[in-house]
C-alpha cells in the first residue's frame, strides 16, 4: 500500500473511531458532519474523500462501537471467550464503564436512537445483539439450551436497562445501587 493510501485509510479509522465516541456520546443525530471533521482536524470537504454519506460513516461508527470491547479485551492480551460472566459483570456494571458514555456500550447508549435508526443500523444492531446473546449464552450454567437462551436474554437486558438507568440517575447513592444490584442478580442467575 502506497504511503498516501495508507495516510487515507489512517485518516479514515480516525474518523470513524472519533464518530464511534460522538455518537455514543450525543446520539445518532446530535453529531453533525462539520464538527465531527473540525474534531479530526479537516475539512468538511475532506469528509467525501472518505464517506459517500453521512448515513455511511454512522454504519461505520456504529461496527466501531460494537467491536471496542472485544478489541479492548485483545489488546490487553485476553480472549473475549475467556472472560467469565462474573468479570463480565463487574466490568460492565460498573461506575466506570457508567460513566465512559463514549467508549462504553452503545446499546446502553443509544438503544432508542437505533430503534429510530435506519435500516443499515439496525441491521448491524439486531446481528451484534445475536453475537452477544451467543457469548452471554456460552457464559451460563443452564439445563439446555432453551434455558440458556432464555437466561441470556434476560441477563442482556438487565444489564444494558440497568447500565442505562444507572447513567439516567442523578442520585450517586440510587445509580450505585442500581449497578450493585443488577450485578448481584447477574451473579445469582448465571452462575456456573
Amino acid at each position: 500500500m502506497g504511503h498516501s493510501q495508507q495516510d487515507k485509510r489512517k485518516t479514515h479509522e480516525r474518523i470513524v473511531e472519533i464518530a464511534s465516541k460522538r455518537l455514543r456520546e450525543k446520539g445518532l443525530e446530535g453529531v453533525g458532519v462539520a464538527d465531527l471533521m473540525r474534531e479530526a482536524g479537516l475539512t468538511v470537504g475532506g469528509f467525501y474523500k472518505h464517506f459517500a454519506s453521512r448515513d455511511e460513516l454512522v454504519a461505520e461508527a456504529m461496527q466501531s462501537a460494537f467491536g471496542s470491547w472485544t478489541e479492548k479485551m485483545r489488546s490487553e492480551g485476553r480472549a473475549p471467550t475467556d472472560i467469565t460472566l462474573k468479570e463480565y459483570a463487574a466490568s460492565y456494571l460498573s461506575r466506570e464503564h457508567r460513566d465512559d458514555t463514549a467508549g462504553g456500550c452503545p446499546f446502553a447508549a443509544l438503544t432508542a436512537d437505533i430503534a429510530r435508526g435506519g435500516e443499515r443500523c439496525r441491521s448491524l444492531a439486531t446481528d451484534q445483539m445475536q453475537t452477544n446473546l451467543r457469548n452471554m449464552q456460552a457464559r451460563i450454567k443452564a439445563a439446555d439450551e432453551a434455558e440458556g437462551r432464555r437466561k441470556a436474554i434476560i441477563l442482556s437486558c438487565l444489564m444494558t436497562g440497568a447500565l442505562g438507568l444507572a447513567r439516567i440517575a442523578n442520585d450517586e447513592t440510587l445509580a450505585g445501587e442500581i449497578l450493585d444490584t443488577a450485578r448481584a442478580f447477574v451473579n445469582e442467575l448465571g452462575a456456573k
